[in-house]
């Protein structure tokens, strides 16, 4: 089976391909500097999770900068309405990269996507360095964050497309993880630099974005291209030879479980060409009997409320809360916010022990549960902060339910969000469930950043209440409608909505919530694989049509 490419880039890009072999073997080098199999997985690992950590890093560095004296001086003294929109305009930035890849990523590979995006982030990171307005700020924001828009929706594909099947949904609760520990850098970044005078407070933490960019730039042009992408645009021996060195020493093209690899890509790519419907018939409703439209918008969802269940009031704004809401001091507040964050970082190391023993839809529900609760407290002892007599105290007490918010968040939803949608949409809206995926997250993050300055100055503890009722209304919510994912097959998935055209609530329907796999599932793979095995083609057909 071969696929061919028909426009002018595919003669660029194949070029582009044969020169990188021929000048490898004219120097008689070994691809990858010879490492293969598992060191080379590690690798291509190190480069994705730097990434991730970037992206944690950026969303937690602003945190401590907003409350940094000198920045606000050099900015004129925002107020919260501008605050809110230098540090939320990078979201919309984020926003613009994530879509920009659905456009020409596909047509540039994974790693050309990747630098790409290292690149237009540095620029970005240089000019937030070197700013002395208002303006400039703002306008390197939206530069840096277009480049983590793009890495952030590259780094999972290209993860995902080079790692072993087994390895896939902990590597992508992994990166999270490194999220987190991004995050906790950052704070520990800006405390460390609340000690330092002038400018060099608030421009080192932001200049340190490069030294993440350096190691990107040191990883990613050394590294094998996607084999998917390789083998969906023609290139099967580029393709072939990438699976060959991701698989180990011990392999060669000619090994059975390579050609099987090989074919079952070319296979699903095949397959995702002929039924992946256009925006046009989404938007019509025309996609088959799979529940597709249902199964889109429940992807998004998981994104939308991740952000809604109050995350980024703290993760971008924590000092800034626990100084204004909580009324404790600047250097206190950094100090607890760094604290927290090493808190945030090894708790949400059960999240990657209990993503696949507890199920997506337990976890979502736990979290969202244990968040409202967490703010209900926040909201009453904030209420109360003010007393002069016994504020300090119930100031105390809500700084240790911000904690163990975190605890919640960083177990149940954190890793989630970023998970669902790639298992709930079918082979043929992958993509497209990726796009509105990504574009929900970043949509959704820049509202609640944009609103929290405003918020905590104009409402104070009421604001807070309005994070109670979207972890309340969550709760019901996914019990309702989400169907369990967990250790769940595609196919399994696009059966159990082919059997239910009608569903669009699942918590009767033992099947659609249950965390083992349906016995079902298992007895009809084990029917076709023994059909296969006596050969039984015409019973296979009429297996797969049951």
């Amino acid at each position: 089976m071969s696929l061919k490419k028909s426009d002018d880039s595919a003669h660029r890009e194949h070029d582009y391909e044969q020169d990188v072999t021929t000048a490898a073997t004219k120097t008689g080098s070994r691809p990858y500097f010879g490492m293969t199999g598992t060191q080379l997985n590690i690798w291509v690992t190190v480069a994705c999770t730097t990434a991730m950590t970037l992206f944690g890093y950026d969303q937690g560095v602003f945190g401590g900068i907003i409350v940094t004296q000198d920045f606000l001086d050099t900015m004129g003294n925002p107020d919260p309405n501008l605050q809110g929109t230098i540090v939320s305009l990078y979201d919309i930035g984020c926003f613009f990269g994530a879509m920009s890849t659905f456009m020409f990523g596909e047509r540039y590979g994974r790693k050309r996507t990747f630098i790409f995006g290292v690149i237009i982030m540095s620029i970005g990171a240089v000019l937030q360095t070197c700013a002395f307005s208002v303006a400039q700020m703002i306008v390197a924001r939206l530069i840096t964050g277009f480049g983590n828009g793009i890495n952030t929706a590259t780094a999972p594909v290209w993860q995902s497309e080079t790692s072993k099947p087994a390895w896939r949904g902990k590597l992508v609760v992994f990166e999270m993880i490194m999220n987190i520990a991004g995050f906790s850098l950052s704070n520990w970044m800006t405390y460390g630099f609340s000690f330092v005078s002038g400018s060099l407070a608030w421009r080192f933490p932001i200049a340190f974005q490069l030294v993440f960019s350096i190691i990107l730039i040191s990883t990613v042009p050394w590294l094998p291209e996607s084999p998917r992408w390789l083998l969906a645009h023609g290139f099967e021996d580029e393709g072939l030879d990438v699976l060959v060195a991701l698989e180990g020493d011990h392999a060669s093209p000619k090994d059975e479980s390579i050609l099987t690899q090989r074919d079952e890509i070319l296979e699903a790519v095949r397959i995702e060409r002929e039924t992946t419907p256009s925006w046009k018939h989404i938007l019509r409703g025309n996609t088959g009997d799979t529940g597709m439209i249902k199964r889109l918008i429940l992807g998004a969802g998981t994104q939308w409320m991740q952000q809604l269940v109050g995350i980024n009031v703290t993760s971008y704004y924590l000092p800034l809360v626990l100084q204004n809401s909580v009324g404790l001091s600047n250097n206190l507040s950094r100090l607890l916010a760094a604290c927290n964050s090493v808190s945030y970082l090894f708790f949400s190391f059960f999240g990657l022990l209990l993503i696949e023993t507890a199920g997506r839809r337990k976890l979502m529900m736990w979290g969202a549960a244990g968040q409202c609760v967490c703010y209900i407290l926040i909201t009453g002892l904030l209420s109360k902060a003010n007393d002069p007599v016994s504020g300090p105290s119930f100031g105390a007490g809500a700084t240790a339910f911000f904690f163990l918010y975190y605890v919640f968040f960083g177990i149940c939803w954190q890793g989630v969000p970023w998970l669902y949608p790639t298992e709930i949409n079918s082979l043929s809206m992958r993509t497209k469930g990726a796009a509105l995926g990504t574009a929900s997250n970043w949509i959704s993050n820049y509202i609640v950043v944009q609103i929290t300055p405003i918020g905590i100055a104009n409402l104070g503890w009421k604001f807070y209440i309005i994070w109670i009722v979207f972890n309340a209304i969550f709760v019901p919510l996914i019990w309702l409608v989400y169907p369990e994912t967990a250790n769940r097959h595609l196919e399994d998935i696009d059966k159990l909505y082919r059997d239910n055209k009608d569903m669009v609530f699942v918590f009767r329907n033992k099947e659609a919530t249950q965390v083992a796999r349906p016995q079902r599932f298992i007895d009809a793979d084990e029917e076709r694989l023994n059909l296969s095995r006596r050969g039984g083609a015409s019973q296979l057909g009429d297996v797969l049509e049951d």
